[in-house]
Order: C-alpha cells, then sequence, then structure tokens
C-alpha cells in the first residue's frame, strides 16, 4: 500500500506491528508479543501527535484501521485462555498462601 501522508504511513507501521505481534503470538513467542505491545504503544502515541487526516487520506486509512483491529481481534481471542489459565495459578497460589499463613500463625498445643 502506497502512502501520501506521513500519518498514513504511521498507521502502516501500527499495522505492521500488530501483524507482528499477531505472527509471535501464533508462534506462542508472547515474549516477543510484550515486546512489540511496547513498541505498539510508542507507535499509537506518535501518531496523537500527529495533524489530523484529509478526507481522501481518511478513506485510505480504512484498510489500514480495519488489519489493525482484525490482529487485535485475534491476539486478544489467543491470549484470553492464557490469562484464564494464569487467573487460575495466581488464585491457587493465594489460596495456598493463606493456608500456609493460617497453620504457621496457630500457637503449638503443648500436651
Amino acid at each position: 500500500m502506497s502512502t501520501s501522508s506521513p500519518v498514513l504511513s504511521q498507521y502502516q507501521v501500527i499495522a505492521s506491528i500488530s501483524g507482528r505481534m499477531l505472527a509471535a503470538a501464533r508462534s506462542n513467542h508472547w515474549d516477543s508479543v510484550l515486546t512489540l505491545a511496547d513498541q505498539y504503544r510508542n507507535a499509537i502515541e506518535s501518531l496523537r501527535k500527529m495533524n489530523p487526516l484529509n478526507g481522501e487520506d481518511r478513506l485510505a486509512r480504512q484498510d489500514l484501521l480495519a488489519q489493525i483491529l482484525d490482529d487485535d481481534a485475534k491476539l486478544r481471542d489467543m491470549a484470553s485462555p492464557e490469562l484464564k489459565r494464569l487467573g487460575a495459578l495466581l488464585g491457587q497460589i493465594k489460596r495456598q498462601q493463606s493456608v500456609l499463613r493460617t497453620y504457621s500463625a496457630q500457637p503449638a498445643h503443648s500436651p
């Protein structure tokens, strides 16, 4: 896709990063996803500082936005089960810590 403005170029950068994030998630490289997420946030912040698009560029942006949103939805679908699993593990750890605190706080009974 050819871009005619710096804003559209920035949308292309964001779309590229979101595509790489999705590829990393599909390969189960979640550390890479997190690293790319930082780049993604920085690219979004850079976009916010740019001037608004004109009418023609807004139309050109639609394809990029659709791609970015589609990648985002797929990433969320892939991450959701992992987040639930981690949440369950954290809950289990908290319960174990609570039990340990309860039993370690009780004084020993003498016969």
